[in-house]
C-alpha cells in the first residue's frame, strides 16, 4: 500500500504532484481525464471560497461600521477569564475561549465537567501522522461545540529546544517540519468541525523560566528557519483562524507588541488573516500592543484595551482605524465559528460524531515507541506477569499547568492489563513511588465546598470532586459572586487505604485554617514567593501543614477554609487553591524487595516508571532529566531478577535511562490519556504493534548539546543557532541514547528502492519497501536531505519528508514523499530572503536520523 504524510487540509492532490503527473509522456487517457477533472473540482472549490469569504467580508464591514469607538475597544478586552462581551446591537454573541490542547477543558476548570483526555502532543507527534492529528482535532471541535466553547486554546507548536523545558510535553517536536506538519494537521481537523484554533506561543516560547519577561535573542536565521518554520507550515497548510502572541520578549520587543514579527511577517509575508489573542495577561501597552498588530487583550475585565484603548485613540496617542483593524479580525473570527448575525458560518456540514475514548487509545497505542526488544520479549508470552510500579496503578496521563483536563475514566495499566490477561495472571507490587510531595486529595476524599460571606452566611455550596478548587472568571457555584464571598471551606469526609502517618498539605496563597479528625493544625497565612507571576500560586508544590495518625478504613473529618483575597489590581478574578495530601510512606528498601521478589516468580516483569508533575508542568523547567525517587534503583533490582524485565517509561518528554542495556524492552509511551492502560495491553500483548518514532532526541543531559534554559540578566541567548536537536547532536559528534525517528515495530522492514523525480521546485521520492518479518505492519519511511559538500553553518542533514506505509508479511510497499522546496533553502541575513543553496544533495531514506538505508543524489 502506498502512503504520503497527507499534509493537510487539502483533500486533493498538490500542484507540485499534479505537475509530476502532468510531465509523464505515456500518462493513460483515463488518468489525464481524472487528473483534469480534479483541477477542475480545485477550481471549482476555490471559486466557492472566495465567494464566500466576499460574503464574509461584506457582512463583517457593516458589523464594524454600526459600531461606536467604545464598543469597539470594549470587543477588543476580555469580559472575564473566558471569553468577549457579546454586541447585540450588530447580532454578535459572546466568543468563548478554552484551553487545550489534550482536551477541551470549557469555562469550568473542575471534574464536574469532564472533557475526553487525548494522549499528550508529544504521542501525537510521534505518531508521524497529520492525518491522524486532523481526526484528533475533529473530536477536540465536537468536545469544544459540546461545552459551548468557539475558540481552542491550541495547539502548541513551540520546539524542543533543549531537554529541559519544562513544557515540552504539550509541544510537539524538535524538527519544525514535523512540527509544523502535525500542528497543520490539528488545526484542519478542529476548524474542519466550526470550531477555530489559536496557534500558540507565537514565538520563541521555549522554555518557561521568567517566562514573562525573559528576553529571548534569536539570529534572524534561526527565527525563520527553526522558530518560526511551524507557524508558516500551519497558516500556509491550514489557513488557522487564530494566534497567541507568546508572554516573552524576542530581541528587545516583546511579542504582545511586536510589529516586525506580527504585522509584517505573520500577516504581511504569510497573508495571516485571523485574529491575533494575547497569552492571559501577557499584554503591557495599550498603544504598543494595538500598533504592533495585538488584536485581544486576555483575560479581562482589567485591560490594557476597553476603554484604556477609548481613551487612547480620543487623546491623539492611537489611529481608530488601528482599532478598526483589530475589530474587523475579531468579527471575522466570529461570523468563521457562527457568532455573527447575517452570514453562515465557514463550517455548515459538520464531521461524523467520534467516539472520543476508541480515538484515545488508537492514538496511545500508534504512539508508543518501542526503542529497544531483545530475544523478542514483546508481545508479551504466555505466562505470568509482575506488574510494578507506582505509576502502574495511579496513572499519569497528562502534564500539569494550563493543558490538564478531567477525564471521564482514567484506564491505568494496572485495569487495561488485568482486563487483557487471564485471571491471575497479574501481580502487582509498589516497588518504588516517584512522587515524594504531596498530591491533590483524591482518594478516599467525599468533599463538598461550602461558600460564606463576611458574616459568616451560606451564600452557595458546589461540589468538589477533589480537593482542587479553580474558579476563574464566573465560574462560581450557583448564587456565589466575586463580591459576596468572603471564604471558601473545603469540607467533608476522608477513608485512609492504609494505617501509619497521613500528611495533609495546601497549596495556595492567603489565610487557611486545616482540621483533621476534630485537630486544628494549621491556621496561618500562606504567602506568595518574590518571583511568583500571575499563575505560579496555582503551579507550585503544596506545603505540608498536616501529620495525622490514621487507621485504614476508619473514616475521620476534613476541613479547609480559605478566606479569599480580592486584590484591587489583580488583571483577573480567580479563587484557586488545593488540599493535598500524601499516603504513610513505607521503607523504599522494602518496597524494592517486594518488587525483586515478584518479579522473581514472575514470568515477565513489567516495570513502570513515571516523571511527576512536580518534574514536567507548565510554569518551571526541569533541572535534570533523571527519574524521581527511587525508579532507577527499582529496574536494575527487577532486571536483576528477572531477564526478562520490559520498563514502560511514562513521561512527557525525555528521561535518563541508565539501565537501558540491562533490560530486554523499553516502551516509551509519552502522557498517554484517559485510555492508556488499554492502549498498553493492546500493545503489551501483541493485539497492536507500537506505531511510534521518537519525534525528539533522547539522550542524558551530560551529552545534550543544547542546555542553558535560564537567562543572566533578562537575556537568553539562542546562542546555538540553528542547531537543535538532532542537528546540534550531529554537529557534537555525540551519541544519543535513541536517535530522533527512532522506533521498533512487531516486524522488519527491508528498504529496496529509492527514485528520484524532480528539482528543487518539485522533488519526488518514491521508496519502495517489504515487509520481511511474520505479521502485518506500519512504517515510517523517513526522508533526509544531506548536502554533498556541507558546510559549518548547514546542517549535516535535515528531515526532509516522511510517509507511512502498510504491509503484509512479505508485501511490499511505495512511499511517494515530495520534498518541499523550502528543504534546499537557507534564511540570507544580507538579503533578508529565502535563498536556494545550489550544489549536490543526497537523499537519504531510512528508519531514523542515524539508520539510514538508501540514498539517491539530486542536483539542484
Amino acid at each position: 500500500m502506498a502512503g504520503t504524510p497527507g499534509t493537510p487540509p487539502a483533500d486533493e492532490p498538490s500542484e507540485a504532484s499534479e505537475a509530476s503527473e502532468a510531465s509523464e509522456a505515456s500518462e493513460p487517457r483515463k488518468a489525464r481525464e481524472a487528473r483534469k477533472a480534479r483541477k477542475a473540482r480545485k477550481a471549482r472549490k476555490a471559486r466557492e471560497a472566495r465567494e464566500v469569504d466576499e460574503a464574509r467580508e461584506a457582512v463583517v464591514e457593516a458589523a464594524l461600521g454600526r459600531l461606536d469607538l467604545d464598543a469597539k475597544a470594549r470587543l477588543l478586552s476580555g469580559q472575564d477569564m473566558w471569553s468577549l462581551p457579546a454586541l447585540p446591537e450588530i447580532g454578535l454573541r459572546s466568543l468563548v475561549m478554552s484551553d487545550g490542547p489534550i482536551g477541551v477543558r470549557g469555562v469550568r476548570w473542575t471534574a464536574d465537567d469532564p472533557s475526553v483526555a487525548l494522549p499528550s502532543p508529544t504521542a501525537l507527534a510521534a505518531t508521524w501522522d497529520p492525518g491522524l492529528a486532523r481526526r484528533a482535532g475533529v473530536l477536540l471541535a465536537q468536545e469544544a461545540r459540546r461545552k459551548g466553547v468557539h475558540v481552542l486554546l491550541a495547539p502548541t507548536v513551540n520546539l524542543h529546544r533543549s531537554p529541559l523545558g519544562g513544557r515540552h510535553f504539550e509541544a510537539y517536536s524538535e524538527d519544525p517540519y514535523l512540527t509544523g506538519l502535525i500542528g497543520a494537521g490539528y488545526v484542519a481537523g478542529v476548524q474542519s468541525g466550526g470550531v477555530g484554533t489559536t496557534v500558540k506561543h507565537y514565538v520563541a516560547n521555549d522554555a518557561e523560566t521568567d517566562r514573562f519577561t525573559v528576553n529571548n535573542l534569536v539570529s534572524e536565521r534561526a527565527l525563520r528557519e527553526l522558530y518560526l518554520a511551524p507557524f508558516e507550515i500551519i497558516v500556509e497548510n491550514a489557513r488557522p483562524w487564530g494566534i497567541m502572541t507568546a508572554y516573552n520578549t524576542v530581541n528587545g520587543t516583546t511579542m504582545t507588541e511586536h510589529h516586525h514579527l506580527v504585522n509584517e511577517v505573520l500577516r504581511g509575508e504569510w497573508g495571516f488573516d485571523g485574529y491575533n489573542v494575547s497569552d492571559w495577561t501577557a499584554a503591557r501597552s495599550t498603544k504598543d500592543a494595538i500598533e504592533g498588530g495585538l488584536d485581544v487583550a486576555m483575560p479581562g475585565p482589567r485591560t490594557v484595551y476597553g476603554a484604556p484603548l477609548a481613551q487612547a485613540v480620543r487623546g491623539g496617542d492611537v489611529e481608530e482605524s488601528a482599532v478598526d483593524d483589530a475589530v474587523r479580525n475579531v468579527l471575522r473570527l466570529a461570523a468563521r465559528v457562527g457568532a455573527l448575525e447575517g452570514v453562515a458560518p465557514a463550517v455548515t456540514e459538520l464531521p461524523e460524531t467520534v467516539d472520543g475514548g476508541a480515538l484515545a487509545r488508537e492514538i496511545a497505542r500508534r504512539s508508543f515507541v518501542l526503542v529497544r526488544n531483545e530475544r523478542g520479549t514483546l508481545p508479551l508470552k504466555p505466562g505470568t506477569v509482575a506488574l510494578i510500579g507506582a505509576a502502574a496503578r495511579e496513572a499519569r496521563v497528562l502534564g500539569g499547568g494550563s493543558a490538564t483536563v478531567f477525564p471521564p475514566r482514567i484506564v491505568s495499566p494496572l485495569d487495561g492489563l488485568t482486563a487483557a490477561l487471564p485471571d491471575g495472571a497479574v501481580g502487582y507490587a509498589v516497588g518504588a513511588d516517584p512522587d515524594t510531595e504531596l498530591a491533590v486529595a483524591d482518594q478516599g476524599f467525599e468533599l463538598r465546598a461550602v461558600c460564606r460571606d463576611a458574616d459568616g452566611n451560606v451564600v452557595g455550596t458546589g461540589s468538589a470532586p477533589s480537593g482542587l478548587i479553580q474558579w476563574m472568571g464566573s465560574d462560581l457555584p450557583d448564587g456565589v459572586t466575586h463580591d459576596n464571598l468572603h471564604t471558601v471551606e473545603l469540607t467533608g469526609t476522608f477513608t485512609p487505604r492504609g494505617t501509619g502517618t497521613h500528611t495533609f498539605g495546601v497549596k495556595g496563597v492567603g489565610a487557611f485554617r486545616l482540621t483533621v479528625d476534630g485537630t486544628t493544625y494549621y491556621d496561618d497565612v500562606q504567602r506568595p514567593a518574590d518571583d511568583d507571576g500571575p499563575f505560579e500560586a496555582l503551579l507550585r508544590a503544596p506545603v505540608p501543614r498536616a501529620e495525622a495518625e490514621l487507621t485504614a478504613g476508619e473514616t475521620v473529618e476534613v476541613s479547609l477554609t480559605h478566606v479569599v483575597a480580592h486584590p484591587e489590581n489583580a488583571p483577573m478574578k480567580v479563587v484557586g487553591f488545593t488540599l493535598a495530601h500524601r499516603e504513610p510512606q513505607r521503607d523504599p528498601d522494602e518496597l524494592i524487595a517486594e518488587a525483586v521478589e515478584a518479579a522473581r516468580r514472575a514470568d515477565t516483569a513489567v516495570v513502570v516508571v513515571a516523571t511527576t508533575d512536580r518534574v514536567e508542568s507548565e510554569g518551571f523547567d526541569r533541572k535534570d532529566l533523571v527519574l524521581p525517587g527511587r525508579q532507577d534503583d527499582l529496574v536494575r533490582a527487577v532486571a536483576a531478577a528477572n531477564p526478562d524485565t520490559v520498563v514502560v517509561v511514562n513521561s512527557g518528554s525525555p528521561v535518563e535511562m541508565p539501565w537501558r542495556e540491562e533490560v530486554a524492552a523499553v516502551l516509551l509511551t509519552w502522557f498517554p490519556g484517559q485510555e492508556g492502560g488499554a492502549a498498553l495491553a493492546d500493545v503489551l500483548t501483541g493485539a497492536h504493534e507500537p506505531g511510534g518514532r521518537l519525534p525528539t532526541t533522547w539522550g542524558s543531559l551530560a551529552d545534550a548539546p543544547v542546555t542553558q534554559v535560564t537567562p543572566a540578566d533578562g537575556e537568553l541567548h539562542y546562542s546555538e543557532g540553528v542547531f537543535i536537536g538532532y542537528r546540534a547532536w550531529e554537529k557534537a559528534g555525540r551519541t544519543p541514547s535513541y536517535p530522533f525517528g527512532h522506533g521498533l515495530g512487531y516486524t522488519d522492514w527491508a528498504y529496496e528502492s529509492v527514485d528520484v523525480d524532480g528539482t528543487a521546485d518539485g522533488t519526488t521520492a518514491t521508496v519502495r519497501v517489504r515487509n520481511t518479518g511474520e505479521r502485518p505492519g506500519r512504517e515510517v519511511v523517513q526522508v533526509y536531505l544531506a548536502p554533498v559538500e556541507p558546510d559549518a553553518g548547514r546542517p549535516a542533514r535535515r528531515l526532509a519528508g516522511f510517509a507511512d506505509v502498510t504491509a503484509a508479511p512479505g508485501e511490499t510497499a511505495e512511499a511517494v514523499v515530495t520534498l518541499p522546496r523550502r528543504a534546499f533553502e537557507v534564511w540570507d541575513e544580507e538579503t533578508g530572503a529565502w535563498t536556494i543553496v545550489k550544489g549536490s544533495y543526497e537523499i537519504q531514506v531510512g528508519r531514523s536520523i542515524a539508520d539510514r538505508r538508501i540514498t539517491a543524489t539530486i542536483n539542484v
